[in-house]
């Protein structure tokens, strides 16, 4: 099994070495930062191979405060420099890479700018552009979302580094500034805060008992892989800190209870139906290496970064990649729900908008490529399956026409293309069931009901053409109209056929986004999911991470 290689340990390496290079009092400048200097040297960058649009952003900086330095100043005693520095290594904790901001370049002309001015010019004008560059990526992502993501369509927060520079030196609270920076959303500094424990765990050359594949082994088997299990379970305690993993390695091949809950909780945390039987996607789960989880918690610390920074009072989260829907108020998740996503070849993008209305009793009015593709092969092989499905058939794009009778078309004549408008009346068989949920968007996607419940317990749940699919449609429902409980006249007539449209008293901001690690629930634990869409591991390609 391979081990961890030594990459692992430099995030952690130089952070400290960052550390004592900023706080050894020998380390002082004999030479400062002159406005001059920097004024020829911003017209002469061409050694700091720099970036049009960074040095773009030097010179407005610069040429607001008439060229005067920053960090390389007169006053050894000050601690903007330290900060600045320190806010570069601490890139690590909050999942990028810290060479992306040249921390050891920066560390290394620190060493030489006491005895050189052309050292601290650079060191002084390559500080403000990484500070620029690092408070830009944590406020806003460090990636392009749209080109990292071709499924991503929420906008990424605008944000001006330069003014926020600007702004936090002339209030004399940059710490604070930078603090201010990344996502506060509780799910986000749980990632954050395991992400430190992993890499620790990783520095310690951990590495996860890998369990053979086999047949299901169900509770109460015996089954020689049981004690590798046992083994796993311990080292997912000291990962995870989860008090049903806490249990004894032995040689016992029984799959006896307090195993048994050890595995339905590490299930629950990976997204999986919690029956305690170790099939393939536990498996799957079990052997998935720390290496991984690392990446995974770093793409993931990246997405929360491309969310906007204010996501609202009152929201809707869908998260395609963990099948879940939550609503969280002030701040509170206050709901959750087991979702249904699109299948792989029409998979759910990420995008946002506000819900503003409810159908009850909708009709389904049948995309072409549904009907082309899933319902007419069903019609061919069974000459009833509209009539009994409740679905009439229109002619071209006329809906408001005299329905046709299904029985006087040729089916099997149909090779390309679907020349009708199909569309299924309301009713208990109607494939959206009793209640819809609207939002603008050009994907035509929208929330609803069904009746095939069935599917929400099975672990992998992509059944849907794209829209998604809920567990809860009546407290979905009660929340989006901001009541405690739906009116009687509501649930009435939901058990008619009338259709009725409801209109919410307010807009209801929605996200649909696609989180493979995500902190769920009060006790702060991170919750992987499977990478239903490869999106995990196309952005991480892209990033190069």
């Amino acid at each position: 099994m391979r081990r961890f290689q030594n990459k692992l340990f430099l995030p952690h390496f130089q952070f400290f070495c960052c550390l004592f290079l900023l706080f050894n009092p020998s380390v002082t400048f004999a030479s400062i930062a002159d406005a001059k200097e920097i004024e020829r040297q911003l017209a002469n960058p061409a050694p700091l191979s720099l970036s049009k649009n960074g040095l773009a952003d030097l010179q407005r900086f610069y040429a607001a405060r008439h060229s005067q330095p920053v960090w390389v100043t007169p006053n050894p005693a000050s601690s903007l420099l330290d900060a600045a520095l320190t806010f570069i290594a601490s890139a690590e904790t909050e999942g990028l890479n810290s060479e992306d901001y040249q921390l050891q370049h920066l560390q290394q002309l620190q060493h030489r700018a006491g005895q050189s001015s052309s050292a601290a010019i650079e060191l002084e004008v390559l500080t403000t552009h990484a500070v620029l560059m690092l408070a830009r990526d944590l406020a806003r992502g460090h990636l392009t979302a749209t080109a990292a993501d071709k499924d991503w369509h929420i906008p990424q927060r605008t944000f001006d580094a330069v003014a926020f520079l600007q702004e936090a030196l002339k209030k004399d609270r940059l710490q604070q500034a930078f603090d201010e920076l990344s996502p506060k959303h509780p799910s986000y500094q749980s990632l954050k805060q395991t992400l430190a424990h992993y890499r620790q765990l990783a520095g310690n050359h951990t590495e996860w008992i890998h369990i053979p594949s086999s047949a299901s082994i169900r509770p109460g088997d015996n089954h020689p892989h049981i004690p590798l299990i046992r083994q796993r379970m311990v080292q997912a305690y000291a990962a995870d800190g989860v008090a049903e993993y806490r249990i004894a390695a032995s040689g016992n091949q029984h799959y006896d209870p307090e195993l048994v809950t050890a595995v339905k909780a590490f299930q629950a945390q990976h997204g999986l139906n919690s029956d305690g039987v170790i099939g393939k996607n536990t498996l799957r789960a079990l052997n998935r290496p720390l290496t991984w989880k690392i990446r995974q918690l770093r793409i993931n610390m990246e997405r929360l970064r491309w969310l906007p920074g204010n996501l609202g009072a009152r929201y809707l989260l869908v998260n395609t990649a963990g099948f879940k829907l939550s609503a969280f108020e002030n701040g509170e998740q206050v709901l959750d729900m087991r979702i249904i996503v699109g299948r792989d070849y029409r998979s759910t993008p990420s995008f946002n908008g506000a819900l503003s209305h409810m159908v009850i009793n909708p009709y389904w009015n049948v995309p072409v490529s549904i009907a082309t593709k899933d319902l007419l092969p069903k019609q061919q092989s069974d000459p009833t399956f509209f009539t009994n499905g409740g679905f009439k058939i229109y002619p071209g794009n006329n809906r408001n026409g005299e329905p046709i009778d299904p029985g006087t078309i040729d089916w099997h004549s149909l090779k390309r293309g679907f020349p009708y408008v199909l569309r299924q009346d309301p009713g208990k068989n109607n494939a959206l069931g009793r209640l819809k949920f609207m939002f603008a968007n050009s994907f035509d996607i929208y929330l609803h009901d069904t009746p095939s419940k069935s599917l929400f317990q099975r672990d992998i749940r992509t059944f849907s053409s794209g829209c998604i699919r809920l567990e809860k449609p009546l407290e979905l429902a009660a929340f989006a109209l901001n009541k405690e409980s739906l009116w009687e006249k509501f649930t009435e007539n939901m058990e008619g056929d009338k259709t009725v449209t409801t209109h919410l008293p307010k807009p209801l901001p929605i996200y649909l986004v696609y989180i493979t690690a995500w902190a769920n629930g009060p006790d702060k634990l991170v919750h992987f999911y499977p990478d239903i869409y490869d999106r995990d591991s196309s952005t991480l390609r892209y990033a190069r991470w």
